[in-house]
């Protein structure tokens, strides 16, 4: 090789060297996402991810997202503006858009919620298909605007909570632990601020689904919601019908619904005891002798089969320290629950 050739590749090479500084490929340097017009920090566990650090390229760019908590999130510096666009923005092709988007509507429901609800039929099919895409930071972010909305317009959610509750299901049982956490939060939210009155009876289909995951997070939300009950809610929703439902979950394949209906059980026996102190003319809250305890027993034998009945005497003869915590006299008392 003469010395003008190796003298001419020794000089391209550091030029290539300086290119290969600025491949889009390699970097992974992420914009900055506001909040409102404030610039948030990201969350510290969250690992950096590089354009091409996920497989075919599902997790590209996931850097771009920021995570922001409820309790910080800031009004927005033009509310027409973004409402004008948020319809749009939340169908959009640009995931950071749409993720964009998204805190546009957590913003507008802490906010401006009054304006927002005149959107919310079209707004959650689109949340939905957010909740439903394989991108984690885009799936993410729809269900902490889930949590959002439930907790901004409670019972108003309950007519669009068919589309949300098996995504919310699937999401909460899926191997992505801060996905699975950011949808237990949103199934928290849910059974924390909708009527347990009008939410149980959407729910109770989920405790028969083919898929063994959606039945036990369905079943562990139930049984959460039925506290918020008091007892003429229950009387009213129907004890025949929920101790039934505990029978049936306590032979679930999986463990998390059998938990979950041991809890109902040991629920409804409290439910069950007061109603009985209460048409007794007991209120004086002492716990329930032989009595009680037998009426409770013939209950379940008059409504279960021998089996059935069986089981749920057996989870109810020694009843767990504490079981009684869950038990509210009102529909909602603010009490934290977990799916």
């Amino acid at each position: 090789m003469s010395a003008s050739a190796l003298k001419d590749l020794n000089i391209s090479q550091p030029t290539d060297l300086e290119k290969g500084k600025d491949n889009p490929v390699k970097s992974c340097i992420s914009r900055p996402v506001l909040n409102g017009n404030k610039c948030v920090n990201k969350e510290e566990n969250a690992p950096p991810v590089c354009p091409d650090a996920g497989a075919n390229g599902s997790e590209a760019a996931s850097a771009d997202v920021e995570y922001i908590d409820s309790e910080n999130l800031i009004d927005l510096p033009d509310v027409d503006a973004s409402l004008s666009t948020l319809i749009k923005r939340l169908d959009s092709k640009d995931w950071i858009m749409t993720c964009e988007a998204l805190n546009n509507v957590r913003q507008l429901a802490k906010y401006h919620k009054e304006r927002l609800q005149e959107l919310l039929e079209p707004l959650v099919p689109l949340i939905v298909k957010s909740v439903k895409n394989p991108r984690s930071a885009l799936c993410k972010t729809a269900l902490m605007t889930c949590a959002d909305i439930f907790k901004a317009y409670g019972d108003l959610m309950v007519d669009s909570i068919d589309l949300l509750l098996v995504q919310l299901f699937l999401k909460a049982s899926q191997d992505k632990r801060f996905v699975c956490e950011a949808a237990e939060a949103a199934l928290l939210s849910m059974t924390s601020w909708i009527s347990p009155s009008l939410l149980l009876p959407r729910m109770q289909p989920y405790l028969k689904n083919r898929n063994p995951r959606i039945r036990a997070k369905a079943s562990v939300c139930f049984s959460k919601s039925v506290p918020h009950l008091d007892v003429e809610g229950v009387k009213e929703y129907g004890m025949d019908k929920l101790i039934q439902i505990a029978a049936t979950q306590l032979s679930d394949q999986l463990p998390e619904s059998r938990e979950a209906a041991r809890n109902l059980a040991l629920q409804l026996q409290v439910f069950y005891e007061k109603s009985q102190a209460s048409t007794s003319g007991i209120n004086d809250g002492t716990p329930s002798d032989s009595q009680d305890a037998e009426s409770w027993e013939a209950f379940c034998q008059s409504k279960l089969s021998a089996l059935s009945a069986q089981a749920i005497l057996r989870v109810t003869s020694t009843p767990k320290e504490g079981a009684t915590a869950g038990v509210s006299s009102a529909p909602k008392d603010g009490v934290a629950i977990g799916c």
